[in-house]
């Protein structure tokens, strides 16, 4: 059991930085206020995370692995309901980790390794939306070339990173309070397929506008 504590308390520590940095944003939260929410001295937490970059940096490991395992699921998708599941759920562990979309340019201009590693999230992101528009040209539920393909899946690439920030800009108050994640997401999902409206074949489109309609999205 001892051996265990250390680990215990990291996880604790990281499980109260995420949710006060998805709150208050990451440059207002500082190291004092993370041990005080936590009830640990300044010390204790210096001892896990010497310093602020690194309780970044290790929140940033997990965001990444989640959605490298996540962007598979690419793979999987055939028609517009199982691309709306996918975006869906994209959206929800961004919105998971929704503090480093809020603070995107401030975070990656103080921090290199971010700033190197966001580039790779962009590339297997993109890499993921061609995949899904491949397929969905493969099951024959759009029509798009290579080059409109490449222009599109950019496009969707855009919405997806700072859909957030547009959902901040529009109501800075209550856009990232937890009340609001429904549909923020759904709108996200539903704006990042709106843009394979002019390729989808007619009952796959009239299906993603059922999706939206059942939704109440826009």
């Amino acid at each position: 059991m001892q051996a265990k504590k250390p680990r215990r308390t990291a996880e604790r520590i990281l499980e109260v930085t995420l949710d006060l940095f998805n709150r208050f944003g990451e440059p207002n939260v500082s190291t004092t206020l993370i041990s005080a929410e936590l009830n640990i001295s300044p010390g204790n937490l210096y001892y896990h995370y010497p310093a602020k970059d690194e309780l970044i940096n290790a929140l940033f490991d997990r965001y990444e692995r989640a959605l490298n395992e996540l962007l598979h699921a690419a793979d999987n998708v055939r028609n517009v309901e199982d691309a709306w599941l996918f975006f869906h759920m994209l959206f929800e562990l961004i919105w998971q980790y929704r503090f480093l979309y809020r603070d995107l340019n401030d975070l990656l201009s103080k921090n290199r390794r971010l700033e190197t590693h966001f580039q790779f999230v962009l590339k297997n992101k993109s890499r993921a939306v061609r995949t899904v528009l491949d397929a969905l040209s493969r099951h024959q539920s759009l029509r798009m070339d290579g080059r409109e393909a490449e222009s599109v899946s950019t496009a969707m690439v855009v919405v997806l990173t700072y859909w957030l920030s547009y959902e901040y800009v529009r109501d800075p108050r209550h856009a990232l309070e937890p009340e609001s994640a429904g549909a923020a997401l759904l709108r996200g999902a539903f704006h990042v397929l709106s843009l394979l409206l002019p390729y989808l074949e007619p009952d796959q489109k009239a299906h993603l506008l059922g999706l939206v309609g059942r939704y109440n999205t826009p």
